[in-house]
């Protein structure tokens, strides 16, 4: 079995888990919009680029991670409690994480799906650090319409601010901060790989 289909067949086993007595289902339902839509898009997205394994675990990892929040609520997450209780910190960061993971995660498959419309890798390269910047600010405006479409305490499960008016705003700068290190990562590596091969 192909690396691609075994990954998926984990990820809908895991995710189907998760569905079963998330701690607010209609948070998790709205958590998971993203996702019914998101899934077809990168399967159809695989079919076309055909992504490499690093990229697909990148996926999967992130996709886990997100099912694991949507079941528990990213400020609610009780995996990350030890660490909030160790450090003495004021809220559970576990969406922060996700949030800095969002943008290095998805980099590398933003970048190869981008890559197979332009043919200079250096204009995807640039392409895919703006979309992953404004994704970013989009996806905190889409949680700000669902607590306005919401009850207040559906809504406050939704965002996790825990008490912090600027929550948005901070998880804006952790997607920047996840897609600036991740664009320089691959960035290097394309500058590495052209002075190795200068006839590329």
């Amino acid at each position: 079995m192909k690396l691609n289909h075994t990954l998926f067949l984990f990820y809908i086993v895991i995710w189907i888990a998760l569905a079963i007595n998330p701690f607010y289902r209609d948070d998790w339902w709205l958590e998971n919009i993203m996702v019914f839509i998101a899934v077809p898009i990168i399967l159809w997205s695989d079919k076309r680029v055909h992504f490499s394994h690093l990229s697909l675990w990148m996926l999967f990892c992130f996709f886990i991670l997100h099912a694991i929040g949507s079941h528990y609520t990213y400020s609610e997450m009780p995996w990350f409690s030890p660490i909030t209780q160790f450090f003495g910190f004021e809220r559970n960061h576990y969406d922060r994480l996700i949030h800095f993971l969002f943008g290095f995660l998805l980099f590398l498959p933003f970048h190869e799906l981008f890559s197979s419309f332009w043919k200079s890798k250096q204009t995807a390269l640039i392409i895919t650090f703006l979309f992953l910047f404004a994704s970013s600010g989009v996806y905190e405006v889409i949680e700000w319409i669902a607590t306005e479409m919401t009850n207040p305490e559906l809504g406050t499960a939704f965002l996790g601010t825990q008490g912090d008016q600027w929550d948005a705003q901070k998880d804006m700068a952790l997607g920047h901060l996840g897609t600036i290190l991740a664009f320089l990562i691959w960035y290097r590596k394309k500058i590495n790989k052209l002075n190795d091969n200068p006839t590329q």
